[in-house]
């Protein structure tokens, strides 16, 4: 399916959808909690949706409402449970060692892309526990069970497997330590984590990239309501340095969320051209090599992991900006996006089958006419991008 998207300055004012990543964190953390909770000011999101789902398959009774979800404790029902994560990372990565702790046998599904992604920093460590993964193109195969210990976990590959560790050793007997070999990448997400498990009573003790957590802990139930998100935010806020007037609410000026930095970015790529680091914020990338078209051009750093995501972003958007005129160079952790004169009318762009390269080829339509092929693309993390555009302003066709 395809989207026109006619020529527009976006007005009005909008809240922004609720985190993502926040809303993984809370909904796993009730899951494991003692009691009820509820979780307010949820957005059901494909991967979203995907972590409920693994969540009934780990025996919890859960009821949702039209923003929020209410969350009652887990029974461990079956055996060799199947948690099928569709396209979510997050939702592979943080169940993991959570099953692990719980099952001696566990299949995890999703599509080939996302089995693709791997889950090499686990098998490092699990070799060393005597479990055994075996992978087929759409599915994990893991036994053996998690044991408390020492962990040593590269903090360069995704901060996930972090998070996944964080979330299962306080249920196991024994203690635990986490020992991050640097650099730890998008450190924030750990820190959101944290704050997180803190929320839920959890014990841990930091210093620098050491992690100790005790055993045996409890998770204690709280509701919660979740923040707004930052990283969908930027998309939105973009318009407001090209000609637009959008007005967003529901975001917290003192939230955690690494990719807040992005307003920071947007005002240094609206006066120049600049050298960026997004090694800590690595999903702006899209929203920042479109601006940077569309402004002066800019050198990101800190680029390598843009492509393990659900495309390989920077080849992505090196492609499509390629269509407008804008030359794009690939190094293995740098990305320049070279200052030139944006030149098009109705071009047709393709997704990359990636939310957020969807949402950032939707600035160039301050520009000129634009399509977007496989739109829906959105739905990952996004569903209703397009009629939030709408509600400001702008005019759009859906076509098959």
């Amino acid at each position: 399916m395809e989207v026109k998207i006619y020529k527009s300055n976006p007005k009005g004012t909008l809240y922004v959808p609720p985190s993502k990543s926040y809303s993984h964190r809370y909904l796993l953390a009730a899951m494991l909690a003692n009691n009820t909770s509820e979780i307010s000011n949820i957005f059901f999101s494909k991967d979203i949706l995907a972590t409920l789902n693994c969540m009934s398959s780990f025996g919890c009774n859960y009821e949702v409402k039209e923003n929020s979800v209410i969350v009652n404790n887990c029974n461990d029902i079956m055996d060799n449970p199947i948690f099928d994560c569709n396209e979510s990372g997050s939702t592979l990565r943080f169940l993991i060692p959570i099953a692990l702790s719980k099952y001696e046998k566990v299949i995890f599904k999703g599509s080939r892309k996302l089995i693709s992604r791997g889950i090499e920093v686990y098998e490092d460590i699990f070799k060393n526990q005597n479990i055994q993964v075996i992978k087929n193109e759409d599915s994990i195969l893991i036994q053996g069970k998690l044991h408390s210990g020492i962990f040593n976990v590269d903090g360069s590959v995704s901060s996930q497997f972090i998070t996944g560790l964080l979330f299962a050793l306080p249920l196991l007997d024994g203690d635990s330590v986490i020992n991050i070999i640097p650099p730890l990448n998008s450190k924030d997400y750990v820190e959101m984590t944290l704050d997180v498990l803190r929320k839920y009573k959890i014990d841990i003790e930091v210093d620098n990239l050491t992690i100790k957590i005790k055993g045996n802990q409890k998770y204690i139930s709280s509701d919660y309501c979740v923040e707004g998100d930052y990283s969908n935010a930027a998309f939105l806020d973009a318009f407001n340095y090209l000609n637009g007037n959008v007005n967003l609410l529901g975001l917290n000026g003192n939230s955690l969320q690494g990719d807040k930095v992005y307003k920071k970015y947007f005002e240094l790529l609206d006066s120049g051209n600049v050298t960026l680091d997004i090694e800590n914020c690595i999903d702006l990338g899209p929203v920042l090599m479109a601006f940077a078209a569309i402004k002066h051009g800019a050198t990101l750093i800190g680029t390598n992991r843009l492509k393990i995501k659900e495309s390989n972003r920077a080849e992505a958007m090196k492609i499509e900006l390629a269509k407008v005129g804008i030359k794009v160079d690939i190094n293995d952790n740098r990305v320049i996006i070279y200052k030139g004169d944006i030149y098009g009318q109705n071009i047709v762009f393709d997704s990359h089958n990636d939310h957020r390269i969807v949402m950032a080829l939707s600035m160039l339509s301050t520009m000129f006419d634009i399509t977007i092929k496989d739109y829906e693309a959105v739905s990952k993390s996004y569903p209703h991008y397009f009629k939030d555009l709408e509600k400001l302003g702008v005019k759009i066709e859906y076509g098959n």
